[in-house]
């Protein structure tokens, strides 16, 4: 017999009754103190722990969250046990359990989103604000869950994407670094001269502000086509956007055309060879309708 059940003994109640008061009591005792303790101590823990990760503060909240429900289930497991009700505790544990179980088996999907999502906060392969692309879709990232990402597309559609979906495919992020390179091959004639086309696609690089002087734009030889001598370009973009790279890429591409018009070089058009009798046919002359 406790000390509260031999109290409320003196006072003239039940043995029974006033061990079940001792018991309620030792409980909400227990509870408290494990929550006041975990949240003052857990929680803040947890919260610095993320903040380190350098995660946003709306990815930081519902993991938060996540771990002020991990202290209340600790506080009532704790109380439970301190307040005698093993047995109870016993038979809850199993219900729950057995319960977990069946919503596991018919939540899958969700559960696996739910994950998907943990991943997603803590390996931080995309933030809000990121240009993506995956499995044939691209967009900027407008906001992230737990259980899904939602994108907005350059048509201005918003995706609503399962998070199982971007950590179980290959998803690229172009603009995960403070630098992203620019690559475009210029076709020009078999004619023309090389070194001086290369100059150009150089010194129209060099002039636009969005490209960086380090690493310094380069051209290559890389193709030799049917009708056309291919240079490949690369040029490279410092904190780079969607909005800035097709900028950019357009500013560059038309500035070397215009260049390569003043200079008198070339860029063919596609050209096939035909091989074969050919039979042509003067319709005016038959009487036939244009």
């Amino acid at each position: 017999m406790g000390a509260i059940q031999e109290l409320l003994v003196d006072l003239g109640l039940g043995a029974g009754i006033a061990g079940t008061i001792e018991s309620a009591a030792l409980f909400v005792i227990a509870f408290i103190a494990i929550y006041v303790i975990g949240k003052r101590t857990v929680l803040p823990v947890t919260d610095r722990a993320l903040e380190r990760r350098d995660l946003d503060d709306h990815a930081r909240k519902p993991l938060v969250k996540l771990a002020s429900f991990g202290v209340v289930f600790v506080a009532v497991a704790v109380a439970f046990g301190f307040a005698g009700f093993g047995n109870f505790l016993s038979s809850l544990a199993t219900i729950a359990a057995a319960l977990a179980l069946a919503i596991g088996l018919a939540t899958q999907n969700i559960i696996s989103n739910f994950v998907s999502g943990v991943f997603i906060y803590a390996d931080k392969p995309f933030r809000i604000g990121d240009w993506i692309e995956w499995d044939g879709n691209s967009g900027v990232v407008e906001d992230i869950s737990l259980r899904v990402t939602r994108v907005r597309t350059f048509d201005n559609e918003i995706l609503t994407v399962p998070n199982s979906d971007l950590t179980a495919n290959v998803v690229k992020n172009p603009v995960a670094k403070e630098k992203l390179r620019l690559k475009f091959v210029f076709g020009i004639g078999y004619d023309d001269d090389i070194e001086k086309a290369t100059e150009i696609i150089v010194e129209e690089a060099e002039k636009l502000d969005g490209i960086m002087d380090d690493p310094a734009p380069s051209v290559r030889l890389t193709e030799l086509n049917d009708s056309d001598v291919g240079l490949q370009s690369r040029v490279w973009i410092a904190d780079p956007s969607r909005a800035d790279f097709v900028k950019t890429r357009g500013e560059f591409i038309t500035n070397v055309k215009a260049r390569f018009d003043e200079e008198g070089i070339d860029i063919p058009y596609p050209q096939r060879e035909l091989e074969g009798d050919f039979e042509l046919t003067n319709r005016a002359a038959l009487g036939a309708d244009d």
